[in-house]
């Protein structure tokens, strides 16, 4: 159901929030066991905050988030619940502090059902190097979720909570809600406080949102925006009100096309199917505008060596000693460290970590890591010459729908090359939302996505929104 019905129905007390979340819990306990979408139930922790929710609406001071069970992406601070990066290096690590999202969702009594599974640190591309399992996927239990936050989405595609937190540093909230048929919004750089995310890349890492519509994605999002003074990097210009522009009229908006994105490497199917979207657009009086974005070619590149240097330097501080898993050998303390690191990271992190050095070190400094930075000038200067000629643009979320588990995982390069569509996004600081807006031949769900100007989920959201009323999104069946 919408977060508004189920809002609607908890203080009309058709249902109260006790019953919803053991509901859920129950879905949790029965289903969960084929999809491994979480980590960690908090059954017991749950139906607590579910007691002190329903006390605040027989008080008659609930808000928008009061009594909804959501769930929680592993690397997302909660205090006194584990946090662990789907990692050994922290597979027992909890938090003595709440992430600022969670301080203000907790402050308006939401119910967290569970921290999600994904992709170790958030790196990879299919939630399959998670160190407790890959995540599968609930419209085919053979198939990927996409990642990193594919737990995320999963749980929310096999109605295991009713809303998730993700993250997205290359499109790891909406190439998931792609795969797993949701909708999933990654907000404009600076929106949402990082404070309390566990850093893969500090630059380009944005909390973000996997609900059932864009809708309910907006409706969360109101909870969760706004500057933090714990967050440098984080922003004074968003404005709340996310849904507000929600029923507007459209017509007259100019949604760009960008001719990169519809090229070689493009299934067949997705490519039909998004484009069937824009012709939707533009009988509602939406003009269709072809744009160009020539840095797509290098996006790919400059995305894993900016990502990887800042994985390599952030995730320094595990070491076993300061934090994650200690190893029991080592005659010496830089053996310790070693072995610490070797035991406790995963084949995926060392990659990337390895990359990220690499690109770092004198003599190559120049050669890949900076050319990587201007390519990242390049494309937020060719985003903003676009978003002279329009507000939007509409592109494919991935270049497949979910494939098989196991068929890119030991391909890095085949693996890395699928993020083609969602990088620039987070290269550039922009919002972007995926949506379902077709089905493959195998009925696996296709995603199209929505990039707006910076600080302008509103037109996002209500544009997307407007797409969905008018598209029949199926049910996963478990």
């Amino acid at each position: 159901m919408a977060l508004k019905k189920l809002r609607d129905m908890l203080d009309k007390k058709e249902i109260s929030a006790v019953e919803l979340t053991e509901q859920y819990l129950d879905k949790i306990e029965k289903a969960d066991k084929s999809i491994n979408s979480y980590i960690t139930v908090c059954a017991e922790g749950a139906l607590e905050d579910a007691k002190k929710a329903q006390e605040k609406i027989d008080a008659g001071s609930a808000n928008a988030f009061t009594g909804i069970p959501i769930s929680v992406k592993d690397n997302i601070c909660t205090m006194n619940v584990k946090t662990t990066c789907a990692s050994k290096m922290l597979e027992d690590f909890v938090p003595p502090y709440d992430a600022t999202v969670m301080e203000k969702l907790k402050k308006s009594n939401i119910v967290m059902l569970g921290k999600t599974n994904m992709d170790e640190f958030a790196m990879g591309g299919s939630s399959q190097t998670s160190y407790f399992g890959g995540v599968k996927n609930p419209y085919d239990l053979s198939r990927v979720t996409g990642g990193s936050s594919g737990g995320a989405a999963a749980s929310v595609a096999g109605g295991l909570c009713a809303a998730a937190l993700g993250s997205d540093t290359g499109g790891s909230v909406r190439q998931p809600a792609s795969f797993c048929g949701v909708t999933g919004l990654k907000p404009t750089y600076g929106a949402v406080s990082r404070w309390g995310l566990i850093a893969f890349a500090s630059s380009l890492d944005q909390i973000g949102v996997i609900a059932k519509s864009a809708e309910d994605t907006g409706y969360l999002l109101n909870g969760i925006y706004g500057y933090d003074a714990n967050d440098a990097t984080s922003s004074k210009k968003s404005e709340g009100g996310y849904t507000s522009l929600i029923g507007s009229d459209i017509s007259g908006i100019k949604i760009g096309v960008p001719k990169e994105f519809f090229g070689d490497g493009l299934n067949d199917e997705v490519k039909q199917a998004v484009l069937s979207a824009a012709e939707y657009y533009k009988k509602l009086g939406c003009e269709l505008v072809e744009v160009s974005l020539p840095s797509l070619e290098y996006a790919v590149s400059a995305y894993y060596l900016i990502s990887s240097a800042e994985a390599a330097s952030n995730l320094s501080r595990f070491d076993g000693i300061k934090y994650g898993t200690r190893s029991g050998l080592g005659d010496d303390y830089n053996d310790l460290i070693k072995n610490s690191r070797r035991e406790g990271f995963g084949n995926e992190v060392k990659r990337r970590i390895m990359l990220g050095n690499y690109a770092l070190c004198s003599g190559y400094y120049d050669a890949y890591y900076k050319n990587a930075t201007r390519i990242r000038t390049q494309i937020r200067s060719e985003y903003k010459e676009i978003f002279e000629k329009c507000s939007l643009l509409l592109t494919p979320t991935a270049p497949t729908t979910a494939y098989k588990i196991g068929e890119q995982e030991n391909d890095p390069v085949k693996m890395y090359l699928a993020d083609i569509y969602t990088v620039t996004v987070n290269i550039a600081g922009l919002p972007a939302i995926s949506t379902t807006c077709g089905y493959d031949k195998n009925g696996m769900p296709i995603g199209m996505s929505l990039i707006g100007k910076p600080f302008d989920e509103k037109t996002v959201i209500s544009v997307c929104d407007r797409f969905e009323r008018d598209f029949d999104k199926r049910e996963a069946a478990l």
